[in-house]
């Protein structure tokens, strides 16, 4: 009896405890009805039952809910390659059951409309006489609720939590019914990634906390907290809702460590109730003691308040850091340091749910790579993200840069231009205190006759509002002499509309170069996009995508890269590519780190960017996974707080030649590095040192630091070789190298030379036929156009992809070869595109080698655009008749001063072919290699 009495009481307590808990979680089944037609208000569902159930948070394409992905489907998003719908080799794809879109990611369902979710909720008895409020951490869109039948109130907030109160509602049972419509009613741009199928998805849902709380007469609105760094003192400013009966409240304002201890002094004091909405500002000092937050030290505190009043007691707390992020001159400080941004977008790509992840351990996941790979910036683009990326980016020391949700036109009197202050206002409410929260935008590249005008009105507003960040107009444009940095497409590499005429692309291989007469004087620039350098893809990814989203986009290209006959080098050509990737961001990071008086960068991207055309610019793939040819050790070699620099006029060399180059230093850590030991080595790839030496400098916190000059003779290098230049810090902890090239001068005389010709005619089919040898070498233009003519081939990978940007050029993703065919014995590399390509791949036709047979392999190939697949030859030998053939699409007949890496690749070759190693395997008929030409 007494074991029952005890467990009677147990139930009883645990009963009351309930009872009069603050929350009421709402996570779990609710029913669900579609409303595709938008007829439930007209039908007033918000009173009926629906048949169907579903779980949430969660949204409804993630449980299973819409339509089928076909040929009519109704995009949100632009599709400027329009060819899926009727080029015939995607007739196959268009079928029902087999329903593959090139353009991005293929949600399992599709729904862009109005849904309803609908759910019962008991309110305790000890709720009576409280205000009642609903909370709904993320949805999508829209959203209007209905109690009881009646409808409160509706919301248009993206990136916030929607919040409703609910007033005079009795204890017991409620019926509540939300109508989610996630059309783009208001005009934020169909391809913002807020809204997008490009990236996320445009989901329909609830997702992250949903909860019922019971609020005091007088409860806490809201909660800012302004730091001052210099002073170690805050600014508490406490805004309240409600009335009083005594028209009296109390407020006691503490602050703490980040594990709920209490520093500084505690401030208690009484305040007048106002009619319904109340502010109250305090001022607590922190102590002497106080640290400061940054990317090196993100040291946190926590505001806690409690208001009581004679309707009860309310209480919040809130995360904030001792922090200053302020422009001086053509810089950013935080806390009085000068700060690099080394950022890179996230664009709302998560292809398991489909929406935001709104957990701690994701984004723990992504700054992690982040910051393994050198960065110390995050930008959201077009979107805003949850409270679990402040709260981690605040932990780990990331600076964000935050936007409204936009890439549309603005300033022009559409709906959007009054919403865009709206949603502005709602992101510094409820995100203001995170000190990672250091810079925010409208939005990205906007549209619009009065954009400026617009524009710099809503930075005006910001800046009046809440300086504890920096503000900008738009990611990319519009310049506006208000804004306190400027996000700017010109530095850069690569760029949209720039093709082959790139410095990359243009010139011959250098790393002297920098963006100091490009860059604003005024005020902080930060390049917009920079990189978006393409890599092949990796489909042993496809098998990842098990959610939402699946890789069917993938699935494409892998089965025409199979039709073509080349499977088999799926994985050489994702290494490859990735390395040439890989160079091509250590050009554009190297560049900003040697601008002076740069604020940062922002890549587009790290990771892959999945939509607008299946976008793989990022070395890690888009769950944030590396691919298997760069890690982060590697990467953050050039990318980092300290990073070691050489201006190299060149990158290729003879051996009579003195090499003499400048070394300098980015710096940007925690603190200046005195007296630091610097060590330069240059060596053989068999670890020779042909030079070394060592500078012992301080390093402040600046870039441009000059450090000294490497000066190397290369008269010691006799045969053709691939050399190492590495400087370092003498403890290990900072290294960087480059691979530079130094062939003979003089070159060796080549006897028993092949019958060189730029012209495959009848001429040479009659000396193959006699059993001679011959070096084909086509000067560019040769090629005939269905043959790889009208391929356009430069140094670096694709930009961006081909479909998207209209074809533009290059058109093609490096070069792969065995790099111990004998044939390039004499041209050092590894397999892929690095510099020394340059010469070679700058002045080529690619030739398509699709009617050869089914196991022909090239020499030298090119790596296809994957849209594409083409099996692409640059150097292919084979037997003709009775004789030997070897063609190369590069004529190598340009100046050997000028171009010395064509001029070896041609040596290695006419080497090899005087040689007994030449011997081909295959054997060709002369019509199949004439028809690559267009000359007969």
């Amino acid at each position: 009896m007494r074991k029952i009495a005890i467990l009677v009481l147990l139930s009883l307590l645990i009963g009351c405890s309930m009872g009069q808990k603050n929350n009421i979680d709402l996570a779990g089944e609710w029913q669900f009805r579609l409303d595709p037609e938008d007829k439930g208000i007209k039908e007033q569902w918000f009173n009926a039952s629906f048949d169907d159930r579903i779980i949430l948070p969660g949204s409804l394409q993630e449980r299973g809910y819409g339509y089928d992905v076909g040929i009519d489907t109704k995009w949100t998003g632009s599709i400027n390659d329009g060819s899926w719908f009727d080029a015939p080799e995607y007739e196959k794809y268009r079928q029902k059951g087999n329903v593959k879109v090139p353009f991005w990611l293929n949600p399992d369902k599709h729904y862009v409309g109005v849904a309803w979710y609908r759910k019962e909720i008991n309110i305790p008895s000890g709720w009576k006489e409280k205000r009642i409020q609903l909370e709904l951490e993320r949805t999508h869109w829209e959203t209007e609720l209905y109690v009881d039948g009646v409808k409160l109130s509706g919301q248009n907030g993206m990136s916030t939590p929607h919040r409703y109160l609910l007033e005079d509602l009795k204890p017991g049972k409620h019926q509540i019914a939300i109508r989610v419509d996630n059309r783009v009613n208001i005009n934020v741009g169909v391809n913002a990634h807020s809204v997008s199928d490009h990236t996320q998805s445009n989901w329909n849902g609830l997702v992250g906390d949903l909860h019922l709380s019971a609020k005091p007469e007088v409860y806490i609105d809201d909660l800012q907290v302004y730091p001052d760094a210099v002073k170690k003192q805050a600014k508490v400013t406490v805004n309240l809702k409600g009335n009083s009966k005594s028209g009296k409240g109390k407020i006691s304002v503490q602050m703490q460590t980040s594990d709920g201890k209490a520093i500084g002094k505690s401030v208690n004091s009484e305040f007048d109730i106002t009619d319904n909405e109340t502010e109250v500002n305090v001022t607590v000092d922190a102590g002497k003691e106080v640290l400061l937050w940054s990317e090196h030290s993100p040291n946190l505190y926590r505001v806690k308040t409690v208001v009581t009043s004679s309707g009860g007691k309310d209480e919040r707390t809130t995360q904030f850091g001792f922090r200053d992020f302020l422009k001086n001159g053509t810089r950013f400080y935080v806390n009085g340091q000068p700060v690099f941004l080394r950022g890179t977008l996230e664009c709302c790509i998560f292809p398991l749910t489909g929406y935001p992840a709104m957990d701690n351990n994701y984004w723990t996941k992504i700054y992690g790579v982040c910051k393994e790979f050198g960065l110390n910036h995050v930008r959201f683009h077009s979107w805003c993200p949850p409270e679990a990326a402040f709260n981690v980016a605040d932990s780990m020391g990331i600076y964000l840069q935050v936007e409204c949700g936009g890439w549309t036109t603005v300033g022009d009197g559409g709906d959007s231009d009054e919403w865009f202050y709206a949603e502005g206002d709602r992101i510094l409410k409820e995100y203001g205190n995170h000190p990672s929260f250091c810079m925010l935008a409208y939005g990205n590249e906007p549209g619009g006759w009065h954009q400026v005008k617009y524009l710099s009105g809503l930075v005006d507003y910001w800046k009046g509002k809440d300086n504890r960040r920096v503000y900008t107009s738009a990611a990319g444009w519009p310049y506006i002499e208000n804004a306190d940095y400027w996000n700017a497409p010109n530095p850069r590499i690569q760029a949209w509309g720039g093709g082959l005429k790139s410095i990359i692309n243009a010139q011959p291989p250098r790393t002297d170069f920098d963006y100091r007469d490009i860059i604003k004087k005024d005020m902080p620039t930060v390049s917009h996009e920079i990189g978006q350098w393409c890599v092949y893809p990796n489909f042993k990814e496809i098998e990842k995508y098990t959610g939402v989203l699946k890789a069917k986009n993938f699935e494409i290209f892998q089965e025409t890269l199979d039709e073509n006959n080349i499977g088999d080098l799926a994985d050489d050509f994702l290494y490859a590519s990735g390395k040439l990737q890989t160079l091509c961001y250590k050009a554009d990071i190297e560049a900003a780190l040697r601008t002076p008086g740069f604020a940062g960068f922002q890549l587009l991207d790290l990771h892959d960017f999945p939509g607008q055309g299946t976008a793989l610019v990022g070395v890690v793939d888009a769950f944030w996974d590396t691919k298997g040819y760069v890690d982060g050790k590697e990467y953050s070699m050039f990318c980092n707080q300290t990073v070691p620099l050489i201006r190299f006029p060149k990158m290729i060399w003879l051996n009579n030649e003195m090499m003499n180059v400048p070394v300098e230093f980015a710096h940007f850590g925690k603190e200046p590095i005195k007296e630091a030991n610097i060590t330069w080595t240059v060596s053989t790839m068999d670890n020779k040192v042909i030079g070394k030496g060592n500078f012992v400098k301080d390093l402040p916190l600046d870039n441009c630091i000059p450090i000294g000059n490497i000066e190397v003779s290369f008269d010691q290098i006799k045969e053709p070789a691939q050399l190492t230049v590495s400087v370092e810090l003498a403890d290990k902890s900072v290294k960087n190298q480059w691979y530079i090239w130094v062939y003979p001068e003089q070159k060796q005389p080549v006897n028993n030379q092949p019958y060189i010709t730029s012209r495959f005619d009848n001429s040479v089919i009659d000396r193959l036929n006699k059993g001679e040898n011959v070096l084909l070498l086509s000067p560019k233009g040769k090629v005939s156009p269905k043959k790889g003519g009208e391929i356009e081939v430069g140094f670096t990978s694709i930009f961006w992809n081909t479909a998207w940007t209209h074809n533009q050029a290059p058109h093609t993703l490096g070069v792969l070869c065995n790099p111990k065919h004998p044939a390039l014995a004499l041209f050092p590399n590894q397999g892929y595109s690095d510099y020394q390509w340059w010469d070679i791949v700058s002045d080529c036709n690619a030739m398509v080698m699709d009617d050869f047979p089914a196991d022909f392999r090239p020499v030298v190939s090119l790596i296809d655009d994957w849209f594409k697949n083409r099996r692409l030859g640059l150097l292919f030998e084979a037997k003709v008749g009775k004789g030997k053939l070897m063609v190369c699409s590069s004529s190598l007949e340009r100046d050997p001063i000028q171009y010395p890496a064509a001029a070896q690749f041609r040596q290695s070759i006419l080497e090899y072919m005087s040689s007994d190693k030449f011997n081909p395997q295959k054997e060709l008929q002369p019509e199949l290699i004439r028809g690559l030409f267009s000359e007969k």
